[in-house]
C-alpha cells in the first residue's frame, strides 16, 4: 500500500465503526479525515472537548474566516444546529458518558487495552488534552493508527511509555488489520489482504489470536 493512501484506507474503516446519532470525539491528525468516509445516510455530532458540539468540517472556503481553533490548534467551526459551549460542560458530557465513540491516535497501545499517547519523555508537548478524560468516559474507544512506527510495533504485550489511561481500548484499526481488545487479549478480526498473516504477526510485539470468522477489511 502507497504511504499516502494509508491514513485514508484507516480512516474510512473506522468510518465504518459510527452509527447514525452517534456523539463522536476525534482526536488530532488520521482521525480528523474520518467524516469525509461516513456511509451515506449516516450523520454523527462531532464534539470538540475545548467547546463544540455538533462541530463542523472546515473546507478551503472557510479556513482563513475562523478564529475558533480546535484542541490541535486547526481552525473550528459549528455545524449547521451544532452549538459552541463552555470548556466545564464540554468535559461534563465527558465525563458524564455522554460521548458514543472516541476515535485517537497512539504512540503505543498493548494487550491489556492501555494506551500511551500524549509524551514521549524529554520532549516537550503542550499538554495531554482531553485524552486522558475521553479514554475513561467515552462508551467506546478506537485507536486509530499505522501499525508501526519506523518498522517498530506500536501493538506491545505492554506499554513503555506513559499511560493516558489503563484498559480502556476496545478496537485497534491499522493499515493491517482491525483488531479487538478482549479479555483473553488481542484478536485479529479482519485483515488487508495486501498482508498476510506472518506480515502481521511479525509487526505486533503482543500475542495475536485470529478470530475463526477473519474477514478481509476491504
Amino acid at each position: 500500500m502507497d504511504k499516502s493512501q494509508i491514513k485514508e484506507f484507516i480512516a474510512a474503516r473506522v468510518a465504518r465503526e459510527l452509527s447514525h446519532g452517534d456523539v463522536v470525539n476525534l482526536g488530532i491528525g488520521l482521525p480528523t479525515l474520518i467524516p469525509k468516509f461516513l456511509p451515506a445516510g449516516i450523520k454523527v455530532f462531532l464534539q470538540a472537548e475545548n467547546g463544540i458540539i455538533g462541530a463542523g468540517v472546515v473546507n478551503d472556503d472557510t479556513r482563513d474566516q475562523l478564529h475558533i481553533v480546535d484542541a490541535g490548534g486547526q481552525p473550528a467551526i459549528a455545524a449547521p444546529g451544532g452549538s459552541y459551549i463552555d470548556s466545564a460542560t464540554s468535559f461534563g458530557l465527558i465525563r458524564g458518558g455522554h460521548v458514543d465513540v472516541t476515535v485517537l491516535g497512539a504512540l503505543q497501545v498493548d494487550a491489556g487495552g492501555n494506551l500511551s499517547n500524549w509524551i514521549i519523555p524529554g520532549k516537550m508537548v503542550p499538554g495531554m488534552g482531553g485524552a486522558m478524560d475521553l479514554v475513561v468516559g467515552a462508551r467506546k474507544v478506537i485507536v486509530a493508527m499505522e501499525h508501526t512506527q519506523k518498522g517498530n510495533p506500536k501493538i506491545l504485550r505492554r506499554c513503555t511509555l506513559p499511560l493516558t489511561a489503563a484498559h480502556g481500548v476496545d478496537l485497534i484499526v491499522t493499515e493491517m488489520g482491525v483488531i479487538a481488545v478482549t479479555e483473553q487479549g488481542l484478536e485479529l478480526r479482519e485483515i488487508n489482504p495486501e498482508f498476510s498473516l506472518d506480515d502481521i504477526k511479525a509487526a505486533t510485539a503482543a500475542p495475536l489470536k485470529v478470530t475463526p470468522a477473519l474477514v478481509s477489511m476491504r
